[in-house]
């Protein structure tokens, strides 16, 4: 069914310059934001929500999708997944804090199946630390899991976007995008960084007139071990279930929204940010939002998505 709906997409594609056809199926994607017979690219694809992510798209009809993980061995899998759903998948062993990796990474690609028409950068990592228990090499690779790798991913296939004027950007941040929080110095300082890069990323597209979608996504903690330990500290916020978040990540998506908080109660944490700082810092005290750390472990040495 995937060999099927790839190689209408390609035909219609193609017959796009000439035919209505082509253009009738461009129009629809575009109005709908619908993966259906179109190409998903997910970082950090081989384990929690990107797996989810990755297989959740050929369970919509995506005509490819494309892994990526530093983990061969699950990247392997979750091909293998999506293949017996008879949808069409490759996978890259990529290191994304690598520029020589991804610049090699997003050359297979584009020779292999060409442009990507969803991009998901889902990658990350957490190491949980407090700020003097911290070393330059954990803050480095947060940031460079987290934020940088934005930018080298997103150059490979953003081109390909514009000259199709078509095509989606999500990035997964978080909720701490929105509040500062006990041991997440680096963390969440990497995903007000995420939030910025995609904010900017949209502004600078519409500004310049491009048809680019853009999809934040800001979860609390989500229950895929790489926040082992971390606790909800009330009702309002409580431990996502993976399922549930990539289900509502695809229905944001196709409804072509921009930005996704996961409960839809995080969202105080920005209104917070127009209080004086004293009485914003209570209320977080209130909230229990420094204590959700005090027991985390994580995974191995460093969490990752």
């Amino acid at each position: 069914m995937g060999k099927l709906l790839r190689a209408v997409r390609n035909v219609t594609v193609t017959a796009g310059a000439i035919g209505v056809a082509g253009v009738w199926y461009r129009k629809r994607a575009e109005r709908l934001l619908s993966l259906r017979a179109q190409t998903v690219l997910v970082t950090g694809a081989g384990s929690g929500i990107g797996r989810l992510l990755a297989i959740g798209s050929a369970q919509r009809g995506a005509a490819h999708i494309v892994v990526w993980d530093i983990d061969e061995y699950a990247a392997q899998e979750v091909v293998q997944e999506i293949l017996a759903l008879g949808v069409d998948a490759s996978y890259d062993v990529v290191d994304i804090t690598s520029d020589e990796s991804v610049d090699a990474a997003g050359h297979t690609v584009r020779e292999r199946i060409g442009s990507i028409d969803f991009l998901v950068n889902n990658a990350g990592v957490v190491t949980g630390k407090a700020f003097l228990d911290q070393n330059h090499e954990d803050v480095e690779r947060t940031f460079q899991v987290n934020a940088l790798a934005l930018y080298r991913v997103t150059r490979q296939f953003l081109p390909g976007m514009l000259n199709n004027r078509f095509g989606s950007v999500t990035v997964i941040s978080s909720a701490a995008a929105f509040t500062g929080v006990a041991r997440q110095t680096d963390y969440a300082a990497s995903k007000w960084a995420a939030l910025g890069f995609t904010e900017s990323l949209r502004a600078e597209m519409r500004h310049q007139g491009h048809n680019i979608h853009t999809l934040s996504v800001h979860p609390f903690y989500v229950a895929t071990g790489m926040f082992e330990g971390a606790t909800s500290p009330n009702v309002l916020l409580p431990i996502l279930e993976p399922t549930y978040v990539a289900d509502q990540v695809f229905r944001t998506l196709e409804a072509g929204k921009h930005q996704l908080v996961l409960p839809a109660s995080a969202s105080i944490a920005r209104w917070l940010n127009i209080l004086p700082v004293p009485v914003a810092d209570r209320c977080r005290d209130l909230f229990g939002i420094n204590s959700t750390m005090d027991h985390f472990v994580g995974r191995d040495e460093d969490a990752t998505a």
